[in-house]
């Protein structure tokens, strides 16, 4: 039998790459100098996350975890702009969390349509027409396309019920769920029948005359905790994530002979696991159920006893999980009110850093994005260059984290060696120093066209 049911999956993320721009002249009759008209390059489709209350489980990543948007187009002559590549939206149910490949969670995607940019997509080039000045009549450079972000992200589903079902393995949870609702789960005389959460609606106080006087609320079987649970053993983790987020907790301690051992025992266990594993956990609502009464060798004091065989005291225990339920829905009003939000990733600091005894490496898309010029041998583009790191601010950042003249900075795939004069600092040394400024440049990196995107 193949499970419908993943709560945990992987996600590659691609987002598309830019376009990159055009370098062209107009070329028509009568025009002796005509300027420049390429146009610029499209941008890269991004790849969102978007919650859907459509969607139950994350079985559809299981298989295939690739998402990619579409590339942007190039730009062409006579000014023509290459076209966007399409986004690309991503479904996933309420309540999935995000974590990159180091753990870290990086989003909580807890409201039906709440959006998470997972990958931007890479801005398209300027064609050179862009860059016409009256210092610069007649541009022979272009940028590149950036390329689209691109990422491995682990994905966790926490479930969002209303009452958790929390017991032993086979305590006789999935009975009990499949008696109070439509939900109908494996069932079988044997511990851990139940490997993946069931979900069921449970209506009471529905009368023929008025039907929407009635109460519904989900309730989940959660796969049998065992002891240990809240540090890894068996599945507990997995099981233990889709508590987190129930208002009620439904405990159930097995009266009967088979049971593994005593109730009060079960009863400590059980609440020593939730609260190993989230402390608050322990002080939202529950109720204590004694389970299996018809065949009971054990007596409990204090505690709603229920068969799920027989039906004995099923109507009191969901009456009182519903009122519960309801007072807990009152205390959450504001927070019932969802705004649904869109979240987008701050924007990358530039930073410097030492990459080795005389040689520094400068970080962040502003960066990257501050050198994608098709062709580096361009004194032009080589200006331009200069003026975007200068306004960044990347020469002030090298000479506070002690770049030394002689030493090669690099910035994605573009290499140069710094220095420092009484007329500027970086690559510009004057009009005097243009040709010894390419050699130095062409001797610490390519510089052909291509190399010079930055990275994903």
């Amino acid at each position: 039998m193949v499970s419908t049911f993943v709560d945990s999956a992987q996600l590659h993320a691609k987002a598309g790459n830019g376009g990159a721009g055009c370098v062209s002249f107009r070329r028509e009759a009568h025009v002796a100098k005509g300027g420049p008209d390429g146009g610029d390059g499209g941008r890269g489709g991004d790849v969102w996350l978007q919650a859907d209350h459509n969607q139950a489980s994350l079985l559809g990543f299981r298989d295939h975890p690739y998402r990619r948007a579409t590339d942007g187009q190039h730009g062409t002559s006579k000014r023509q702009h290459g076209s966007r590549g399409k986004d690309v939206v991503v479904s996933v149910p309420v309540g999935t969390t995000v974590f990159n490949a180091e753990g870290e969670l990086l989003i909580d995607l807890k409201g039906s349509g709440d959006r998470w940019l997972a990958a931007e997509g890479g801005l398209g080039g300027q064609g050179n027409a862009r860059f016409l000045s009256n210092q610069r009549r007649a541009p022979a450079f272009a940028e590149q396309g950036e390329l689209g972000e691109e990422s491995w992200f682990n994905l966790e589903l926490k479930l969002q019920a209303d009452v958790a079902l929390i017991g032993f393995p086979n305590v006789g949870k999935s009975t009990l769920i499949s008696r109070v609702s439509a939900a109908r789960p494996k069932i079988a005389d044997y511990p851990f029948t139940t490997l993946v959460p069931n979900l069921g609606v449970v209506r009471v106080g529905a009368r023929p005359a008025r039907p929407n006087d009635a109460t519904e609320f989900v309730m989940a079987d959660i796969p049998g905790l065992i002891e240990g649970a809240a540090q890894g053993r068996g599945l507990g983790h997995d099981f233990l994530r889709h508590v987190e987020r129930a208002r009620v907790l439904c405990v159930l301690l097995d009266l009967s002979a088979m049971a593994p051992c005593s109730p009060e025992e079960q009863l400590s266990v059980l609440l020593g696991e939730l609260g190993d594993y989230q402390a608050s956990l322990l002080e939202r609502p529950r109720v204590i159920v004694g389970s299996k009464v018809d065949v009971a060798a054990y007596e409990l004091e204090g505690i709603e006893t229920v068969s799920a065989v027989t039906g004995e005291g099923l109507d009191q225990l969901v009456g009182h999980l519903a009122a519960l339920v309801s007072h807990a829905r009152h205390d959450e009003a504001d927070a019932l009110e969802h705004d649904v939000v869109v979240h987008r990733p701050v924007p990358d600091e530039i930073t410097v850093r030492r990459h080795g005894a005389n040689a520094w490496k400068v970080e962040g898309r502003g960066a990257r994005r501050a050198v994608r010029f098709q062709d580096l041998t361009d004194d032009q583009a080589l200006a331009e260059i200069i003026h975007r790191l200068r306004e960044l601010g990347v020469d002030r950042l090298l000479t506070r984290a002690g770049v030394r003249d002689g030493d090669v900075v690099s910035i994605g795939t573009l290499s140069f060696e710094w220095w420092r004069d009484e007329v500027g600092t970086g690559l510009d040394r004057g009009e005097h120093h243009r040709a010894t400024r390419r050699e130095r440049l062409a001797r610490h990196g390519r510089l052909d066209q291509g190399d010079v995107d930055g990275e994903s």
